[in-house]
C-alpha cells in the first residue's frame, strides 16, 4: 500500500472542516465568568466561582451540551469598573464566549453589562443588584432581586417586626444606595418613620462617631447596609456600645465571615437574602449538601446565586443546543427555573421577581427567620415604555 504524501494530511482536515454545517467547531462550548478572585472582595469572589465551577461540573457529568464540554473562561475583575471593562472584551473577542455570567459586583457588573449587549452575547448576572444593570438592553439577565426591591423588603421586614423609627446606614456605592432608595420608598408607603440617615465609605472599620450617632437617636431598629468585611466591625461596634435593638442587613451580610468577624455580636443579626439554609426545597438541600461536598464549607447567598446564574445560562444553551446569540436571549426568556434561590421567571426587563428569605444568625450560623412574599411591594419594575 502506497504511503500518503505529506500534504494529504492537511487536505483530509481541510475537506472535513468544510464538511462541518456553519458555526460549528472543535471547541468545547465557552461560558464567560468575571469575578472578584482578587482585591477586597476575593472571599465573595471565592464563593461565586466555586458556585459556577459546581454549575458547569454537574451538566459536564451529565454529559455537557450536544455532546460538547461546558468550559469555564474566567477573568479577575478585582470588582472594579476598570479592570471589568478590558477583562469582558478578551472573553468575548478572544475567547468567543457564547454567554457570560456575572459573580461580582454592581459597580463591575454595571461597567460590563453594556459591552456584552453590544457583542449581542447574553449576560446573566448573579448577585449585582444595580437597576441600572438590566436597563443596558435585551441581552441582559439578573436571578437575584434588584436593589429597590430588596430595600422595599427590608422596610416590610421593619414592620412585620412591629417597629416603626428607624436609622439607616447606607455604604456609599452602588449596593448601599439602590438599598436606601429601595427602602426608603418603602418606609413612606408603610408608615415607617427614618429617624436619620449615616454613611460610611468601603474601607471604613471603625465607626465610633456613627456608633454615638445612632445610640443617640435611639431608634427601634437599624437598616444598615454592608459587606460582611464592613458589616462585621459595625454590628460588633454598635452591640459593645450597648445598641440593643435589631439590626437588619442584606445580602452582603450573607457569609460565614460576617459571623466571624462580629463574634457573639452577630447572635439575632437579621438579613433580607436569596438562599433558606433550611429550606425544604430538594433543589436547594442537594445544592447545599453537594456545595459543601464539593468545598468542605457552607454555601453563602454568593455562591447560590452563581450556582444559578450558571445553570439558568446552561439551560438556555441546552434549549439552543450550543447556540448563543439572539437564539439563546430567547430561550433564557421564556424559560422557568427551579433553583436553589427560588423558581424563577423573568419579566419582560428580565428581572425576576420572587420572595425575599430573612435569615436569623443563631448559635453561629444563618437560619430561617421568616419569609417575605409581598407580590405587589417586591415588584421588579418593568421594561420602560
Amino acid at each position: 500500500m502506497k504511503s500518503l504524501p505529506p500534504f494529504a494530511p492537511k487536505l483530509l482536515a481541510a475537506a472535513v472542516a468544510l464538511a462541518l454545517p456553519v458555526g460549528a467547531a472543535w471547541a468545547d462550548i465557552k461560558i464567560g465568568f468575571n469575578v472578584p478572585s482578587t482585591g477586597f472582595a476575593a472571599a465573595d469572589g471565592k464563593s461565586a466561582l466555586d458556585g459556577a465551577k459546581l454549575a458547569v461540573a454537574e451538566a459536564n457529568a451529565k454529559g455537557g451540551i450536544a455532546g460538547e464540554k461546558l468550559e469555564l473562561v474566567v477573568y479577575d475583575d478585582q470588582a472594579s469598573p476598570k479592570e471589568a471593562v478590558p477583562a469582558v472584551t478578551k472573553m468575548i473577542e478572544k475567547d468567543n464566549v457564547v454567554v457570560g455570567v456575572s459573580g461580582s459586583y454592581s459597580g463591575s457588573t454595571r461597567a460590563a453589562a453594556s459591552i456584552f449587549q453590544k457583542a449581542q452575547v447574553p449576560y446573566v448576572v448573579a448577585y449585582a443588584i444595580h437597576p441600572d444593570i438590566t436597563l443596558a438592553g435585551d441581552y441582559m439577565f439578573r436571578v437575584s432581586a434588584m436593589g429597590e426591591v430588596q430595600g422595599r423588603g427590608g422596610a416590610k421586614l421593619v414592620q412585620n417586626l412591629g417597629k416603626k423609627n428607624v436609622v439607616v446606614v447606607t455604604v456609599k456605592n452602588d449596593f448601599g444606595q439602590s438599598l436606601a432608595a429601595g427602602f426608603k420608598e418603602g418606609a413612606s408607603k408603610l408608615g415607617l418613620k427614618v429617624v436619620n440617615e449615616y454613611e460610611y465609605g468601603m474601607a471604613d472599620r471603625q465607626f465610633g462617631p456613627l456608633v454615638s450617632k445612632v445610640k443617640a437617636d435611639n431608634p427601634e431598629v437599624i437598616y444598615a447596609s454592608g459587606y460582611y468585611f464592613n458589616a462585621g466591625p459595625l454590628v460588633s461596634q454598635l452591640r459593645a456600645a450597648g445598641v440593643t435593638v435589631p439590626i437588619i442587613g442584606q445580602e452582603g451580610y450573607d457569609s460565614e465571615k460576617f459571623i466571624d468577624i462580629a463574634g457573639p455580636a452577630s447572635d439575632g443579626t437579621l438579613i433580607t437574602t436569596s438562599l433558606d439554609r433550611d429550606s425544604d426545597s430538594p433543589v436547594t438541600k442537594t445544592f447545599l449538601a453537594d456545595f459543601r461536598r464539593a468545598t468542605g464549607v457552607g454555601a453563602d447567598m454568593v455562591a447560590a446565586s452563581s450556582y444559578t446564574a450558571t445553570s439558568v445560562a446552561i439551560e438556555g444553551l441546552r434549549k439552543t443546543g450550543g447556540k448563543g446569540g439572539e437564539a439563546l436571549k430567547n430561550a433564557l426568556a421564556s424559560g422557568t427555573y427551579d433553583t436553589p434561590i427560588g423558581k424563577l421567571a423573568f419579566n419582560d426587563l428580565h428581572e425576576v421577581q420572587k420572595s425575599l428569605q430573612v435569615q436569623i444568625v443563631k448559635d453561629k450560623a444563618f437560619h430561617r427567620h421568616s419569609v417575605i412574599s409581598d407580590a405587589v411591594l417586591l415588584a421588579p419594575p418593568s421594561k420602560p415604555k
